[in-house]
């Protein structure tokens, strides 16, 4: 009897960027062909600003960007991934890492208010989900409300905190 032949799997074309008149654009991020959703409830593209180069204390760039919003406004998820840490640092305050289903892309939420009830580590959080609220706790200053959103790809999905940055502006443009 002749062996079955089996035919190597197709290779699944490249993304690139396209944009979407609801806002979002899909991510030119390696490993991940979901559409990014602008991670605070109500805010559209027009109202975002790239401040991902801009200088911030100790010689610092900012490497992400910072959504303007009224303290309590929902953040969301903007894309599916599963929650890999909650974490209180002093400069980005109440903060939540968030691993893409690729395992290679991490966002990350910082300045929040609180969490959203329930949350918490290992949950599979949904695109659009409601996963905390704009605050200006950490180093945001007092009154200052706003989500600093940042986008990174790490070579080790354990080492989350640990990637090289990329503009999420284009991303959510």
């Amino acid at each position: 009897m002749t062996p079955a032949i089996i035919a190597p799997l197709p290779v699944a074309p490249v993304v690139s960027p396209t944009p979407d008149v609801s806002g979002e654009s899909t991510p030119a991020t390696p490993g991940t062909s979901t559409k990014l959703l602008i991670p605070v409830a109500g805010v559209t593209a027009e109202q975002l600003s790239d401040t991902y180069n801009d200088a911030r204390s100790e010689g610092r760039t900012h490497n992400a960007i910072d959504i303007i919003a009224p303290r309590g406004t929902p953040v969301l998820a903007a894309a599916d991934g599963r929650i890999v840490k909650l974490f209180y640092s002093e400069r980005g305050g109440i903060t939540i890492y968030q691993l893409d289903p690729d395992n290679r892309t991490v966002y990350y939420y910082a300045h929040l208010d609180r969490y959203a009830d329930g949350l918490t580590e290992d949950h599979s959080a949904r695109r659009g989900e409601v996963i905390g609220y704009v605050g200006d706790t950490g180093n945001s200053g007092a009154g200052n409300y706003h989500l600093h959103f940042s986008v990174s790809i790490v070579s080790d999905p354990k080492r989350h905190w640990d990637g090289e940055n990329i503009n999420p502006y284009p991303l959510l443009k």
